[in-house]
C-alpha cells in the first residue's frame, strides 16, 4: 500500500502527541494538568444547549442540510457581524457555514493552491496554515515574527522569487499560541501588500470574543478595501465554549468564499442543521455569558502571569485570547522545558517550537482550567525548576 508523499512530509499533530504523553501518565494512575490544549473547562451556556435540545427534535434537521449552511444560521452570522464591527453583509454570497474553523482553513488551501505554489504563514501561529499547504504539495513560507516587533508577521520580508509563486497569506490576530493583537495600521499594510501581490488575505479571527482590559479586537473586514482580497473565518468554539459542536463561518470576498463553497460541496455534506439553529441563537442572543468568560480568563490570566513572574519566567500579560506565552528559562528549549515538567511536576505545556521555527523559546499555556488547578500547576512547576 502506498500514501501519498505528502504525507511523508507532515509531522505528526502537536496535540494529538500531548494527548497520548498525558494518558500515558494517567493510566499509570499519575494526576496530570493539562495546560496544553485551549478546550474550554466550562459547559456550553444553558441557553444555546437549550436551542439544541429543541432543534434536534425537528424531522426537518434529520436531513441533510444545505452545503452553504442554513438561510437561518447564515443571516444570523451576518447579523452577528453587523452588529459586532458594523460590517454589512451579503448572507447568501459573502457567508459560508464551516464544520469548525479548522475544516475551512484547511480546505481554503484546496481552493486556491497547487503543487508547488507558496504560503505566507506567521513563523509562529496555527499549525494547520502550513499543514493545509504540505497536504497539497505546495510550500510554505514562514514570515518572521519577533518580540521586539509585538509578534506581528513581518509579510514584507518575503522574498521577490517566493511572492511570484505565493497565493495565500495567512494572519491571525489575537494571535494563537501568542496572544499578541495587531493595531489596525498592521492591517491596513497587510491588504495593501495582498492587494498590490494578488494575494488572497485569509484572517483567523477565533479569538476575536475573548479581550480583556477594555480591549475590542477588530474584524479586518472593517478596514478599507478589505473584501477585495481578504475572507475572515470566525468560531464559536472559545467565544461560546463550543469546541465540541464544530461550527464556524467564513465571510468575505465572493470569489473566496464561492471557491471555498465549491471545495466543500464536494468533500463535504455541511454541518448538521440542529447545530446550526443553537449557534444562531448563541450569536444572535444575549451576550451576557461572553462577558462572564473574558472577566472568568481575565482573572487566570493576571492569576498565571503573577504567579510565573514570581517564579522567574518571563511573560508578558496578553490583552486577548485564553493563552500566555511564557519564555523558557535559559539553557532550555521549548522541547525540554515542557518534557522536564511533564517528567518532574506532571504538567503539559505546550512547546512553542510546534507553533512554527520562531515559537523555540517559549511555551504556551492555556487557562482553560480551573482556578484551584491553576495555582497547583504553577506551585508544581516551581518546585519542578
Amino acid at each position: 500500500m502506498r500514501t501519498a508523499a505528502c504525507l511523508d512530509e507532515m509531522a505528526p499533530y502537536l496535540f494529538a502527541q500531548i494527548d497520548a504523553k498525558r494518558d500515558a501518565l494517567r493510566a499509570q494512575g499519575i494526576d496530570v494538568i493539562s495546560l496544553g490544549i485551549g478546550d474550554p473547562d466550562l459547559p456550553t451556556p444553558p441557553h444555546i444547549v437549550d436551542a439544541m435540545a429543541e432543534a434536534i427534535r425537528k424531522p426537518a434537521n434529520h436531513q441533510y442540510p444545505d452545503y452553504a449552511g442554513s438561510p437561518a444560521f447564515r443571516r444570523a452570522c451576518a447579523a452577528y457581524m453587523a452588529d459586532r464591527f458594523g460590517v454589512e453583509l451579503d448572507p447568501d454570497a459573502e457567508v459560508l457555514a464551516l464544520i469548525g474553523s479548522k475544516e475551512g482553513i484547511a480546505h481554503l488551501h484546496t481552493a486556491f493552491v497547487d503543487p508547488g505554489d507558496y504560503v505566507l504563514a506567521p513563523s509562529i501561529g496555527y499549525p494547520v496554515y502550513s499543514g493545509g499547504a504540505t497536504l497539497q504539495s505546495a510550500r510554505t513560507w514562514f514570515m518572521p515574527m519577533r518580540a521586539e516587533d509585538g509578534f506581528l508577521a513581518d509579510f514584507e520580508a518575503t522574498p521577490p522569487e517566493v511572492l511570484e509563486r505565493a497565493k495565500i497569506l495567512f494572519l491571525g490576530y489575537p494571535n494563537n499560541p501568542t496572544g499578541a493583537c495587531a493595531p489596525v495600521e498592521y492591517l491596513d499594510r497587510a491588504i495593501a501588500f495582498c492587494l498590490e501581490h494578488d494575494l488572497l488575505l485569509a484572517y483567523d479571527n477565533a479569538y476575536v470574543d475573548i479581550c480583556f482590559d477594555g480591549y475590542r479586537a477588530p474584524s479586518i473586514l472593517e478596514r478599507p478595501r478589505a473584501r477585495e482580497c481578504c475572507i475572515e473565518f470566525f468560531s464559536l468554539s472559545k467565544s461560546y465554549n463550543m469546541t465540541g459542536w464544530r461550527i464556524a463561518f467564513a465571510c468575505g470576498n465572493a470569489q473566496a468564499v464561492a471557491a471555498l463553497g465549491t471545495v466543500k460541496n464536494n468533500l463535504d455534506s455541511g454541518q448538521f442543521t440542529a447545530i446550526q439553529e443553537a449557534a444562531a441563537v448563541a450569536l444572535t442572543g444575549p451576550q451576557d455569558c461572553v462577558d462572564e468568560m473574558c472577566a472568568l480568563y481575565q482573572r487566570r490570566r493576571d492569576l498565571v502571569v503573577d504567579a510565573l513572574r514570581a517564579i522567574g519566567l518571563e511573560c508578558e500579560a496578553p490583552r486577548a485570547t485564553i493563552y500566555v506565552w511564557a519564555r523558557v528559562p535559559d539553557g532550555d528549549t521549548s522541547a525540554s522545558f515542557a518534557e522536564r515538567l511533564l517528567e518532574r511536576a506532571h504538567v503539559i505545556v505546550t512547546p512553542g517550537s510546534g507553533y512554527g521555527p520562531d515559537g523555540e523559546g517559549y511555551v504556551r499555556i492555556s487557562l482553560t482550567t480551573p482556578d484551584e488547578r491553576l495555582v497547583e500547576a504553577v506551585r508544581r512547576i516551581k518546585e519542578a525548576m
